[in-house]
């Protein structure tokens, strides 16, 4: 997976798409009790000009969450990071993961996408349910 189309191509074969934008897709991914998260696939260029591909994943509104928690997550994480962005212009979650397009292969996209989804939506559960523990 060297570049934007190859994912398109890939995830498209794979997942009935919801947004398919130049540079931005989207789908649902089942996960277990008929539960599923949206993830959402975004090409990025850094100041370098390398391009990267973004893996997120919305887990909730940010509307009282400790920022400071949230960072101690990001800190405890191997993959993943949590970020913030709008949505209908209010502050929202979102779990993400930029990685460079040559250390990508379709396995590795995989498991991103199940371990970014699986995450999110236990993330997006704690969140719903109001709770301490994120």
């Amino acid at each position: 997976m060297r570049h934007f189309e190859a994912v398109r191509s890939h995830i498209g074969s794979h997942y009935a798409l919801r947004h398919n934008d130049p540079y931005l897709i989207s789908f649902d991914l089942g996960l277990a009790k008929d539960r599923y998260q949206g993830i959402y696939l975004a090409e990025l260029e850094g100041e370098d000009g390398r391009r990267y591909l973004r893996i997120s994943t919305p887990v909730g509104p940010l509307a009282g969450i400790d920022p400071n928690r949230c960072l101690r997550f990001n800190w405890l994480q191997r993959t993943g990071f949590l970020a913030v962005t709008d949505l209908d212009g209010s502050p929202y979650l979102h779990l993400c993961e930029n990685r460079p397009y040559e250390t990508l292969d379709e396995g590795e996209l995989q498991r991103l996408i199940s371990e970014l989804g699986s995450l999110g939506d236990e993330l997006e559960q704690v969140i719903a349910a109001d709770s301490d523990s994120l």
